[in-house]
């Protein structure tokens, strides 16, 4: 941290409290201007956040003012006032991402991991977790995930850039644009991918109805497969349900909630 400081000449404040894989700062850079200086740990997920932010070039998420990649350090601006989305009503919150998603959405090369890639890396070892954990859900939930991540990844469409974890808390309100994506986890992938986190994030609201409503106002208005996206974000809730030896309780009810949807 120390060496990023000197080497962009900044003046730093209290981490945020909120950064979970990484350690993240307010700072000032020498002209005044208000920054953030973020210092990733190691982390399959984030690994090509810099890349993605590059890629957006600012347009609906934060810019990368500069990148330090031997020290995963990114020098990046700041939302303000910094709010996050779900501090809004659900469909006021919809009606943004509505706007924003597609703006996300662009054909990319490079270095990203796709989603086909991940999805196997999911399924590697799920079932031996569910076994290790003493079968702590239905085995119907494991079959349904396990099923959509062999069935959906060879049969997708078009390839674009996806934001694998946007929730409503990565959202943030700015100055530059009404709103900005923060803390991207890339993949290539086709779009029904996108937006699993938003239908499984309980920041717009909890319960089976706040789903079944995120999934069909997202499908409906982009244009989206609902099918394919119900089973992605089942598929995604519980790969993600195991934290080390930890099972989520909530992802695991919001999986249950999706699969009854099908």
């Amino acid at each position: 941290m120390s060496e990023c400081v000197s080497r962009w000449s900044l003046e730093i404040g209290d981490p945020f409290p909120y950064a979970f894989a990484s350690v993240a700062v307010p700072a000032t850079l020498p002209d005044g201007t208000a920054v953030v200086l973020k210092v990733q740990s190691p982390d399959r997920e984030s690994e090509h956040e810099a890349a993605a932010l590059a890629a957006w070039a600012g347009e609906g998420a934060v810019l990368l003012i500069d990148h330090d990649r031997e020290r995963r350090a990114l020098l990046l601006e700041r939302c303000e006032p910094g709010w996050a989305l779900s501090e809004l009503d659900q469909d006021e919150a919809l009606d943004v991402m509505v706007g924003l998603l597609p703006r996300l959405w662009k054909p990319a090369g490079g270095s990203f991991r796709s989603l086909r890639e991940e999805a196997a890396w999911w399924a590697d070892g799920l079932e031996a977790r569910w076994d290790r954990a003493g079968a702590p859900f239905d085995r119907r939930l494991l079959d349904a995930a396990l099923d959509a991540l062999d069935e959906l990844p060879p049969s997708q469409g078009e390839q674009v850039l996806i934001h694998q974890d946007l929730h409503a808390g990565n959202v943030l309100r700015a100055a530059r644009e009404p709103w900005l994506v923060i803390d991207p986890k890339p993949l290539l992938g086709e779009r029904e991918a996108g937006i699993a986190a938003l239908i499984r994030g309980d920041e717009l609201g909890r319960g089976p109805g706040q789903v079944r409503h995120r999934l069909r106002r997202l499908c409906d208005e982009l244009g989206l497969d609902s099918e394919r996206a119900r089973r992605w974000a089942l598929a995604q809730t519980v790969a993600w349900a195991f934290a080390g030896d930890e099972v989520l309780a909530d992802h695991v009810e919001c999986a249950t909630w999706l699969l009854a949807e099908g």
